[in-house]
């Protein structure tokens, strides 16, 4: 088993995946009704799955964005996990929240990131990708250079490819969809008439969101 599927096996186990029938659906920022939710924050409080992710990601960032010279969390999920990285990497931290702060410095970027500084983003998952792609027009908008965004978990929609395409940023993820719902099965944590809703609903997942 390698480490994309270790991560999913652990995500699992934690029980950060739930499933809900389609007249329970979770309904996302993006307005996507889901029966599927992968919730990462529950990570946090497992160090064996935290450290796991941590490594993963510092292997990553180290083969793929070698020239980083600072980590960048986005609010909020992907701060502690920033956090966490950049103290394996002896590397800078900022983070970058969805909007700017309505109160004190009003600011969108806490940390200092400068101009011409190389970033690597770190998210918790992606889904349609829109959380990111504010996160690297924000760091874009002040001078910095985004190498990529790494995630630990991606639906594999082809919207993300889209969305990072016009942006001309690469991304990255440890594990996704695509690979977690076959554990799942052989798991027995998702039950067969579940298989195809799911198998069904990945491949237009805007199948259960009413106009």
């Amino acid at each position: 088993m390698n480490i994309s599927q270790e991560i999913a096996k652990n995500l699992l186990e934690i029980k950060a995946v739930a499933i809900r029938s389609t007249d329970n659906l979770f309904t996302w920022a993006s307005g996507i009704k889901s029966p599927i939710y992968c919730d990462n924050r529950l990570t946090m409080s497992y160090p064996h799955v935290r450290n796991m992710i941590a490594n993963g990601f510092e292997k990553l960032i180290k083969e793929k964005y070698e020239d980083v010279e600072i980590i960048v969390g986005t609010a909020t999920a992907g701060i502690p996990h920033a956090a966490w990285v950049s103290e394996k990497m002896n590397l800078p931290m900022a983070y970058v929240r969805s909007s700017a702060k309505g109160h004190g410095k009003g600011n969108q970027i806490e940390g200092i990131v400068k101009k011409g500084q190389k970033v690597v983003v770190i998210e918790d998952l992606l889904s349609t990708g829109g959380s990111s792609i504010k996160a690297v027009k924000a760091l874009t908008e002040i001078g910095a250079e985004v190498l990529g965004v790494v995630a630990i978990f991606t639906y594999n929609f082809d919207q993300v490819d889209e969305s990072f395409s016009k942006m001309k940023v690469s991304y990255d993820t440890l594990t996704g969809y695509n690979i977690l719902l076959p554990i799942a099965i052989d798991m027995g944590y998702i039950k067969e008439e579940e298989k195809e809703m799911l198998t069904k609903w990945s491949k237009n997942p805007y199948i259960f969101t009413k106009e």
